[in-house]
Parts: C-alpha cells; sequence; structure tokens
C-alpha cells in the first residue's frame, strides 16, 4: 500500500462550527465599526489640529507679563 503524501500546513482550512462562524461575523462587523470610528476621530482631530494652528497663526502674540519680585516676609 503506497503511503499518501502530507498535506501542507494551511492547505484546507477547518471548517467552522455554526457557533465559531457566527463570532467571526460578529467580530468582523465590531472591528469595521471601530476601523470607521477611528478614521472619523482621526480626521476630526486633524481638522482640529488645522483650525488651531489657523487662529494661533492669525492672533497677534500675547506680550509676555514681567515676573513681580517676591516680596520678603517680614518675621
Amino acid at each position: 500500500m503506497a503511503k499518501r503524501p502530507a498535506v501542507p500546513e494551511g492547505m484546507f482550512a477547518p471548517k467552522l462550527s455554526r457557533q465559531e462562524s457566527r463570532a467571526d461575523a460578529t467580530t468582523s462587523v465590531a472591528r469595521s465599526i471601530l476601523e470607521a470610528e477611528q478614521k472619523a476621530r482621526d480626521a476630526k482631530t486633524a481638522r482640529l489640529r488645522a483650525l488651531r494652528l489657523a487662529q494661533e497663526a492669525e492672533a497677534p502674540p500675547t506680550p509676555a507679563t514681567p515676573k513681580r519680585k517676591a516680596s520678603q516676609r517680614r518675621r
């Protein structure tokens, strides 16, 4: 009897059970939602940063206030 050749690892994916396939679907949907939220958050942060930098560039620089000398207390 001839021996069958070994199947390379990962050649055939194992069949998922019904629970596992549902869990995979839920996980992929949740990850896509989180990814969309992350992209929206990054876009908002970039937009707000650009507005803040533009506002700071337009605003006149605030004059530095001279520091007051600390008064010495009498004992």
